[in-house]
């Protein structure tokens, strides 16, 4: 029987299942319209601001949005308008920006419970009385099995791989996922081995856009506490054999350099024109996250531009990129693409290039996580990363499911000593140069620009980099699967051309891959400019005049509704920071506004 082909361009253009939850509300009423038109208008009454928080009026805007579309955006100014920092044109770009993203699954039961907490009633005694008359009785308890059946629905899930891609996939990694007990767990040890394998791929590359580029990935597996992200680390140990290797030799270079050493000392003073060995290079495939960026660099830089960072908490490298002595996310940026990293050695006063850097990375971590390393999508390290976002499934993991004899440990250490014989052939022959034949060119081409046309319509133009780097990861993802059936044929050339199997599977990937992108994207903190609704410091300084005093500061805070003691505490600020300028007692310069400013506000006065 002949084996079909998978091939993704056969549903690339199916419409996509919406992401939305299934909720049912749990009071009687007629329509949602009319009851978000009657719990607005008790708002309105009492004049109560329930978008307080951020998050609140965001997802408020989601619900209106889902719900009723652009005629929910008159809705969401009315809910919005009792804020104090209420802004016409910030909230249409709010709702805008909520209609671009429809379908988050944020529900109208996130609006109830928001005017609820607020203290605004979701239902009349007269409609609580009729729900629980003796003539309705068994309507009503008709409906509540109905809503508990609905309540019990699974939101809809992430797509997981397609099963038609695994028996295609080379032996070695079929041996990977071999081990997995769910769809979610075999996706990870794909992309996690797949990953970690990039880093070690010595001599291998190819063009593309006229480049050369190597095989090597950013990973970040995203899911809550518990939903088994952590069968991640044992994608690490298909390659420690490599990390071992490199420590082996930094050992023995820092024996020889104490040799040296002790030689050097003993002779120095009486043999003339003797030098001090140099410190041999700290070689290593594992660079720890948690770094400064000259100790990043000059890891990286010993280990011959090569190097892996495998965190399992994705939060260790956002606290390092956040610190002034750990930010190395430029650099970081620069690897992804083998663009030369420069940097300066304070100790040694020495300025040192790493040229065609080669750093793959996997991490793991929860959606705030990501949050935290990636605060939005501006500086380009979102759309360098492959993105899965793991299911969560409320039910009990079967713990004895493993069939290895000796545990996984064992079982992934073998799979490492298999690896680590490719890595050595490769290191020890020639270059190797991969190409996609000429239909498998033109294949690419129509697949991504399928892709970008799609998503760009959905996510808008800050999601264009993501879709075309993506088009780079699934190159490199050929590029790993075909230095992976090295392993089964033995054969090693020059030129290494990508079987379509190879080829079909890594559009797979990509097909599922963007929709997982696309929704970590979407819970970004949104570039809304949070700052310009709740910072309420940098309007108060903004307002202030060129020159004031105690008594007209308090006249703009009052405007604001700033209370006077903050007020104070925003004055004191400013002035500690020189942003103001007390000349004198009881008055002050606003030295953040230009002179010309100056006869203005004169005029004005």
């Amino acid at each position: 029987m002949e084996r079909k082909t998978f091939n993704p361009l056969e549903w690339l253009d199916k419409p996509d299942q919406p992401v939305k939850v299934t909720e049912q509300s749990n009071y009687n009423t007629t329509t949602q319209l009319e009851d978000v038109e009657r719990i607005i208008q008790d708002i309105e009454a009492s004049r109560i601001d329930v978008t307080s928080a951020y998050s609140d009026w965001v997802n408020i805007g989601f619900a209106f949005a889902d719900e009723f579309g652009e005629t929910g955006r008159n809705l969401f100014h009315r809910v919005s308008q009792f804020h104090p920092e209420y802004s016409i044109q910030e909230c249409d770009k709010q709702f805008d920006n909520c209609m671009k993203a429809r379908g988050q699954g944020v529900s109208l039961k996130t609006f109830f419970f928001h005017a609820k907490q607020a203290g605004i009633p979701l239902a009349t005694p007269k409609q609580e009385r009729q729900d629980y008359s003796p003539a309705s009785k068994s309507e009503y308890q008709s409906k509540n099995l109905n809503t508990q059946a609905e309540n019990k629905k699974e939101p809809d899930l992430m797509p997981t791989f397609p099963n038609s891609l695994f028996p295609e996939l080379p032996e070695f990694l079929q041996k990977v996922i071999q081990i997995a007990t769910s769809n979610e767990e075999r996706d990870i040890l794909l992309l996690g081995s797949l990953v970690a394998i990039s880093a070690c791929l010595p001599k291998v590359s190819g063009i593309y856009d006229g480049k050369r580029v190597y095989s090597n990935l950013f990973l970040f597996i995203t899911a809550q506490a518990s939903a088994g992200k952590g069968r991640l680390v044992h994608c690490r140990q298909l390659v420690n054999p490599v990390h071992k290797e490199f420590r082996e030799q930094a050992k023995l270079h820092k024996q020889h350099y104490e040799l040296e050493l002790a030689e050097y000392n003993a002779n120095k003073g009486k043999v003339e024109g003797i030098e001090k060995p140099e410190k041999p290079p700290e070689k290593m495939l594992f660079i720890p996250a948690n770094n400064s960026s000259t100790g990043a660099y000059q890891l990286l830089g010993d280990s011959d531009g090569k190097g892996l960072i495998f965190e399992t908490e994705g939060d260790t490298l956002a606290h390092a990129f956040k610190s002034d002595y750990g930010n190395y996310s430029d650099g970081f940026r620069k690897a992804f693409h083998h663009e030369t990293i420069s940097y300066y050695r304070r100790t040694d006063r020495e300025y040192v290039d790493i040229e065609s850097p080669c750093l793959s990375t996997v991490l793991s971590g929860t959606p705030k996580q990501v949050a935290a390393l990636i605060p939005n999508a501006e500086n380009g390290l979102f759309s360098r990363f492959i993105f899965y976002y793991m299911n969560v499934r409320p039910v009990w993991k079967n713990v004895f499911a493993s069939q290895t004899t000796n545990g996984l440990d064992d079982y992934f250490d073998t799979l490492g000593n298999e690896f680590f014989n490719l890595y050595s052939s490769l290191k020890a022959g020639q270059d190797v140069q991969f190409f996609l034949t000429a239909d498998q060119q033109d294949q690419f081409n129509q697949f991504f620009g399928q892709i970008q046309e799609k998503y760009m319509s959905i996510q808008g133009i800050d999601y264009m980099a993501t879709i075309r780097r993506l088009g780079l990861i699934a190159y490199r993802f050929c590029m790993i699967f075909s230095a992976l059936r090295i392993m089964e044929t033995g054969e090693t050339s020059s030129k290494m051309i990508c079987e379509e199997r190879d080829f079909q599977a890594s559009l797979a990937m990509v097909k599922v891959l963007v929709k997982h992108s696309s929704k970590v994207f979407a819970e970004l903190p949104e570039d809304v400019q949070k700052p310009t609704r709740l910072n309420r410091k940098e309007k108060f300084l903004n307002k202030l005049p060129k020159h004031f005093n105690r008594q007209k500061y308090l006249e703009v805070a009052a405007a604001l509704s700033i209370p006077h003691k903050t007020a104070e505490g925003y004055i004191t600020d400013f002035c500690k920071s020189g942003l103001l300028h007390r000349e004198s007692q009881d008055n002050y310069i606003n030295t953040s506004i230009e002179d010309t400013q100056d006869s203005e506000d004169a005029k004005e006065n």
